[in-house]
């Protein structure tokens, strides 16, 4: 008995031990570190990309117990279709327009916050809200401004006597102005992340360059052009990246906006998409639709990282 009280403790003190010394190596400490990461990737990411990959070479919807092969009837029959190809002139269109905004927008915003000015915590507070308030109430809100009737900027346009008393302009139900409205508010939602993440590019760059530039006599776009730019590259593409990758996969402000809307002139991707696979129950044309997106994305990001990585170099 007291053989067994005495060596209990001598197993215990092994076993810390062991799971010490295997803690305190690189080569375990690294992978125990990472693993959470790697388990949310693998099953918020991977398990749906290749569960849409098996449903896409099959012939199953919403309303069937069975599922069986058929190749690549699906992704040959959504290329074929009129509204597949005018969503993805719209998915160019939303992810450009609104990412060159932003990029401008963002540039100009970091550039003034990087000043020292009264009251410039309150400002970047006021940036950041849009950012932190949920998408769907925010765009609910603009759904209100937008409105035919109670639109408060047919309200203030009248009231400059911009347009007529009695002229209102239907914001969501014109084809430009409804992809200018979901492009306006897709900017107010991604301009505070692209501001922070320019914003620390700029502040990362050493203050002697400015005070050489600023001696030699630079205008403020020769040094804005030649100096900031070329070292903000890498960080403005990463912005860039984040900015298409969300335009390109986002759904939530057309959705309730325009539901695609009027006549599919706002209908991407991504919508096109959910509309297909599960509003209108076709499982494996919805998936064949939303794994267009992938080669795209990769192509982009591959672009990008690329010119970011040789920016850095040079």
């Amino acid at each position: 008995m007291k053989l067994v009280q005495g060596t209990a403790p001598v197993k215990v003190a092994s076993r810390r031990v062991t799971f010490a010394h295997l803690r305190d190596r690189e080569e375990w400490l690294g992978p125990l570190m990472i693993a959470p990461a790697i388990l949310y990737i693998v099953l918020v990411v991977g398990f749906p990309f290749f569960l849409a990959i098996y449903y896409s070479f099959s012939d199953i919807t919403l309303g069937s117990r069975s599922l069986g092969f058929v190749g690549l009837k699906n992704f040959a029959a959504v290329f074929g279709n009129t509204n597949f190809r005018t969503a993805l002139w719209n998915t160019f269109v939303f992810a450009v327009g609104s990412q060159l905004l932003v990029l401008v927008l963002a540039n100009m915003l970091a550039l003034a916050l990087l000043k020292d000015f009264r009251g410039k915590w309150f400002f970047r507070l006021l940036i950041l809200l849009p950012w932190v308030a949920p998408i769907s109430l925010g765009t609910i809100g603009w759904l209100w401004i937008l409105d035919s009737t109670y639109s408060v900027i047919n309200w203030t346009l009248q009231a400059l006597r911009i347009i007529g008393p009695k002229a209102r302009l239907i914001w969501l139900g014109v084809p430009y102005l409804a992809m200018g409205s979901i492009i306006t508010v897709h900017v107010w939602r991604l301009l505070p992340l692209a501001t922070v993440i320019i914003l620390a590019g700029l502040s990362s760059i050493p203050r002697d360059i400015h005070d050489a530039a600023q001696v030699d006599g630079a205008s403020f776009w020769r040094h804005y052009f030649q100096i900031t730019m070329p070292l903000l590259l890498p960080v403005a593409m990463v912005a860039l990246l984040f900015g298409v990758v969300f335009a390109f996969t986002d759904m939530t402000v057309i959705y309730v906006l325009t539901r695609g809307g009027p006549y599919d002139t706002t209908q991407v991707l991504a919508s096109l998409a959910f509309f297909t696979g599960v509003v209108g129950g076709d499982t494996a044309e919805g998936a064949a639709i939303s794994l267009y997106l992938f080669p795209l994305l990769l192509a982009v990001a591959i672009a990008f990282l690329r010119i970011a990585r040789r920016s850095e170099v040079t």
